[in-house]
């Protein structure tokens, strides 16, 4: 092979990947539905604030929400019947105590809610931060009415002091398992069990550094257990990275895993853990050098499968402006679970430049393995519980609790990468389709407001699937949905929103409905209506993987609206996308259409100006969208336009342009024509008129000093060619709305279609219309 030509493959290599990762972020929601209130129902409370504290209950028909101040009882299938609410106010003394300690007295000396967990008992345990000195109650809910206790317990290690510090919380029977802060000044930084004995994690930077926790979820690993195992329970959280050997902050994601039967040491980690692990957690995201962050977690598990088929999904943002990047990662439990229990661990070492290095271990483990919980082989040593375990074990791990191996999602990369937007929560339902397989239906929360609708099909992400359901770019801060109801429940600042996991009704044709590839939907046959799947036995056309429309019968032609306009008048022909994947186009009386100054196109359908009897015609809009089976054409708008006098109902006679006015006409143009050039010869001999080479010539004369006006390429421009000032300031024919690919509006979402841009051309005399309405 020739040299240069390896030179040129090698120098295409880099820019074949870049194409491919491209490729891999074009992943566009197939619809995109703008905000409308009857997206979803809304419950909003006069003067709430900050919804982001959801429990269901299910047993008694409720969505027990948390707020500034106040819990809400909600009717389960319908959140805009509010049956219940409870005020808990902090006492003037506190908000003055509060805002002497320097705090802001109208938005952080109140009390928010934010633990909110059902007890054993049917009770339910619920938390404020209290204008900065966290308490907790109980709280029951009847005769339709709530009721505060008013226990007063101490909130402390359990709350967050600061209401807008992240933290997390999980209920284990009645212990409650909590990541937070213990002081005033969010110093203190604390997992703790609150329990008859209270066990919670050592104020060291090898432990927790600045953490920002996350979520928590509970693995009920001693089910079926061979070895005897504990139930665990998993914290995900990020921290600054101690084991970073680098000049600034590095942020790390994290998992720590703690035992349920974990009851400190008897003199080394008195009431403190003795089974707290933590382990780096990675989504590689591209070639990104710095890594992402973790944003939220849902533990999936089958309850008909072993807890080793368990499935943690997490979404991850940059810790840098950067990318405007997030991800999806998914890992396996029993890869978490693995690195624990037989992964090597990292240590400190000092070395010269008085800064502490963390590197593998490679010396001796004692037994029983630190952090290890208490199994049937420690048992059969003498190890009942974790207060006979010995100093050596306790010493390692309270020292050494990073595991070195980093835990790494399925197939080493992200599940979902999308641009411009950022992920804030995370929630994951499976769903049986009509093939008979399981797919995981993701649905994810952004700062904007909306939430996605993903799945993944054999390894092609494909989104269905954008609702904006808050009407401002507001953060989604908490995702739940219930099975019993097949509603999604999402809370905000300023609300909380319910939405059906199934939204079917939005297709309302045998295509649309099939190359929306929803494993919730299919197309009656009997019906002629895209429903959601059910148990009931009826034929249903479905093709989620494929995308193959081809199932659908030949659907009801588009019936020609008619569309009369006046001579010299403008019209604008509609015609909405079906999909944000889909492109459109236009045909005149059977033929492609040509774009002109007088016919435009528009994103949204087609502009008409000035409109004269040659525009009379049949007009068509086609819409062509390829899915991994084929590609499928159908029309989406038919208009038969009359150019008529207004008034009249009469047509406009043509143009006429034969005979002989016509030519009489030409004629006439011709001679005048001579006639011109005639006199601009005279003008010409007679020296009235100087000649244009003679003019240039005398100029240059005229001043030998002054320089040739050239560029930095030495080509010479004449100041005839300089731009001259306008004169009028251009306006806009039709103000174009600009939007990504993620966000559009109008009743049917519409992608971002630069060959429908390129096309518009904008008259210079119409340029002073500002109102669409004038078109």
């Amino acid at each position: 092979m020739h040299p240069l030509i390896c030179l040129g493959v090698f120098w295409l290599l880099p820019t074949a990947f870049m194409m491919e990762d491209d490729a891999q972020l074009d992943c566009v929601p197939r619809r995109t539905v703008p905000y409308h209130r009857d997206n979803a129902n809304l419950f909003h409370d006069e003067g709430g604030l900050d919804y982001s504290i959801m429990l269901l209950r299910e047993d008694l028909d409720l969505l027990v929400l948390g707020a500034r101040e106040a819990v809400y009882a909600l009717d389960l299938n319908n959140i805009t019947k509010k049956l219940a609410s409870v005020k808990w106010e902090v006492t003037d003394d506190q908000h003055i105590d509060c805002k002497n300690k320097g705090k802001d007295a109208a938005s952080e000396c109140k009390n928010y809610i934010r633990i909110l967990h059902t007890m054993e008992d049917g009770r339910m345990y619920v938390c404020g931060t209290n204008a900065f000195d966290p308490e907790c109650d109980y709280m029951s809910y009847k005769n339709g009415k709530l009721t505060l206790e008013k226990a007063a317990e101490d909130g402390k290690g359990k709350c967050p002091f600061d209401p807008f510090q992240r933290y997390a919380s999980i209920m284990v029977g009645n212990d409650l398992y909590s990541a937070t802060s213990m002081n005033f000044l969010g110093s203190q930084p604390v997992v703790m069990r609150s329990s008859p004995v209270s066990i919670r994690t050592e104020f060291m930077r090898s432990w927790l550094q600045e953490p920002t926790f996350v979520s928590m979820a509970q693995m009920p690993e001693s089910e079926e257990s061979a070895e005897g195992d504990d139930d665990k329970v998993y914290l995900f959280f990020s921290e600054a990275a101690v084991e970073c050997d680098c000049y600034n902050k590095l942020v790390v994601s994290r998992v720590a895993r703690v035992c349920k039967g974990d009851t400190g040491g008897l003199r080394t980690l008195q009431k403190k853990w003795t089974s707290f692990l933590k382990a780096r957690m990675d989504c590689p995201v591209l070639d990104s050098q710095l890594p992402y962050v973790i944003q939220d977690t849902y533990r999936w598990c089958d309850p008909q499968q072993h807890w080793k088929k368990c499935l943690f999904f997490a979404i991850f943002t940059p810790q840098a402006d950067t990318s405007d990047l997030s991800a999806v990662c998914v890992y396996r439990v029993s890869d978490i679970s693995k690195v624990f229990a037989e992964g090597k661990y990292k240590t400190p070492v000092p070395v010269e430049t008085s800064f502490v290095k963390w590197v593998m271990y490679s010396g001796e483990v004692p037994f029983p393995r630190p952090g290890a919980c208490i199994d049937n082989e420690a048992r059969k040593q003498g190890f009942n519980q974790t207060t006979d375990l010995p100093d050596r074990t306790l010493q390692f791990i309270r020292d050494k609790p990073l595991m070195d191996q980093a835990i790494q999602p399925i197939g080493h990369k992200p599940l979902l990468v999308r641009k411009r937007t950022t992920f804030t929560r995370i929630i994951v339902n499976q769903v049986q389709a009509a093939d008979g397989e399981k797919y995981h239906v993701m649905f994810i929360g952004t700062e904007e407001g909306s939430i996605l609708k993903a799945v993944n099909y054999d390894g092609e992400m494909f989104i269905i699937e954008e609702v904006q359901v808050f009407q401002g770019p507001e953060p989604i801060k908490i995702l739940k949905f219930s099975n019993v109801t097949g509603q999604l429940y999402a809370g905000s600042q300023h609300g909380a929103v319910q939405i059906p996991l199934a939204t079917c009704g939005r297709s309302f044709s045998c295509m649309d409905c099939v190359l929306a590839r929803d494993p919730y939907c299919g197309w009656d046959k009997t019906t002629a209506k895209c429903t959601t799947l059910s148990n009931a036995k009826r034929e249903l056309i479905q093709s989620v993987k494929e995308g193959n429309a081809s199932l659908c019968v030949d659907s009801n032609p588009v019936t020609p609206e008619n569309k009369s306009v006046s001579p010299g008048g403008n019209l604008k022909l509609s015609c909405p996308k079906p999909s944000n994947l889909a492109t459109t186009s236009w045909k005149r009386d059977g033929r492609p259409l040509t774009p002109s100054p007088v016919l435009q196109r528009l994103k949204d359908g087609l502009l008409i100006l000035n409109a004269s009897s040659n525009d009379a015609g049949r007009y068509r809009c086609v819409s062509v969208e390829r899915s991994k089976a084929a590609e499928y054409t159908t029309t989406v708008a038919d208009y038969q336009v009359i150019v008529s006098l207004r008034g009249s109902g009469k047509s406009l006679p043509e143009a006429q342009r034969q005979g002989a006015s016509v030519a009489g006409l030409q004629a006439a143009v011709v001679i005048l024509v001579i006639l011109l050039a005639a006199l601009l010869g005279w003008n010409f001999y007679k020296g009235h008129l100087p000649l244009p080479w003679v003019c240039k010539r005398n100029n240059r004369q005229s001043d030998p000093h002054e320089p040739s006006e050239q560029g930095e390429g030495g080509t010479g421009v004449t100041r005839q060619d300089e731009p001259r000032p306008e004169l009028a300031e251009h306006k806009p024919l039709v103000s174009a709305h600009s939007s990504n690919n993620n966000h559009t509006g109008g009743q049917v979402a519409l992608s971002a279609a630069e060959q429908d841009d390129s096309e518009i051309v904008t008259l210079p005399s119409l340029q002073y219309i500002d109102d669409e309405s004038e078109i």
